[in-house]
């Protein structure tokens, strides 16, 4: 029997799983992802959270066919590693990955994808449908989207395509992103950025709100426990943030035109009903074109990793006709 492995490196955790031809895990490991002191160390810590799930599903690295990488980024495809991370210390500059981890299942079947791209793959090739045109959008700490058109992924040249949350929706750059550009999606929807928006908002029209804006222990996570406790001011930012997720995903709608949206991340994860049941309901009202079926996703947040082991399946594609035999 076939043994195919998925990596999900991310700036916290790195996950690798171990699954059979059909995508079926049978071994899964996490481990933390090194602070330092260079990106060697994180390499390594990939390479041994691999090896550990080799060990738990009882085959050698080598019987490995493949394996999907999915993965923070910025990306240098050709060299095949990730080049000063943001999310990482200044330390940690470049992260080799497709080379060590192809030799250590001595295979050159190894595909580097940024995450939401793997999430994308995922999505596809674990849904009923295997779609062709569908795209994975994830709201959590950042905001990113995966989109596969006529069957192809869209990674770009580089492998960086797919960095939505950096578009603009607010002309007026109201609120700045952390990549320091005013106006983008990010700024105002992401799960760093939410609180920050709703600090900014009350700044503007002090009202009367039972969140703790100025404390220093005050996040994203305060603005939707709040509003769930009935909290005006709370329900309004909510509200706002849902405005422009409603503007961008249009965007995204009239850009690849999705049939389906599988929308994951923490911030949706944790609040499906005060995300999804507003963004479709904004959305019949503003696509020109036709309507996508927006679903939370059906992965859950094992949807990196098991879009990376799909796409060692499939060749980097998630269509379920290209599995590997």
């Amino acid at each position: 029997m076939a043994t195919y492995a998925g990596v999900d490196l991310g700036a916290t955790n790195i996950r690798a799983v171990v699954g059979d031809e059909s995508g079926h895990v049978m071994a899964s490991k996490r481990a933390a992802t090194p602070q330092g002191p260079n990106g060697i160390a994180v390499t390594e810590a990939v390479l041994d959270t691999l090896r550990d799930a080799c060990e738990e599903a009882g085959v050698d690295p080598t019987a490995i066919a493949a394996v999907g990488i999915g993965s923070i980024g910025p990306f240098d495809l050709a060299e095949g590693l990730i080049d000063n991370p943001a999310n990482l210390p200044d330390t940690i500059d470049l992260i080799p990955l497709t080379g060590p981890i192809g030799e250590l299942v001595d295979s050159d079947s190894v595909y580097l994808h940024n995450d939401t791209a793997a999430g994308v793959i995922g999505e596809r090739f674990y849904s009923d449908r295997n779609p062709d045109d569908m795209a994975y959008l994830t709201i959590s700490s950042g905001i990113g989207a995966g989109v596969c058109v006529d069957g192809n992924v869209i990674t770009g040249w580089d492998g960086n395509a797919g960095e939505v949350g950096h578009t603009t929706v607010d002309p007026n750059g109201f609120m700045t992103c952390g990549c320091g550009i005013d106006g983008h999606w990010e700024a105002y929807c992401s799960g760093n950025n939410i609180f920050r928006y709703a600090r900014r908002l009350h700044d503007e029209d002090p009202v009367d709100t039972s969140m703790p804006l100025d404390s220093a222990d005050f996040d994203s996570a305060d603005v939707f426990a709040h509003a769930n406790e009935g909290d005006e001011f709370a329900e309004y930012v909510i509200d706002q943030v849902n405005e422009w997720n409603a503007i961008a995903v249009a965007n995204m709608v009239h850009s690849f035109a999705p049939l389906v949206i599988y929308v994951g991340g923490a911030v949706t994860l944790n609040n499906p009903d005060w995300i999804l049941d507003p963004l479709r309901e904004r959305l019949d009202d503003i696509v020109f074109s036709n309507v996508p079926d927006v679903q939370l996703t059906t992965l859950g947040d094992d949807v990196v990793v098991k879009g990376a082991l799909a796409s060692a399946l499939t060749g980097g594609t998630g269509d379920r006709s290209r599995v590997r035999r």
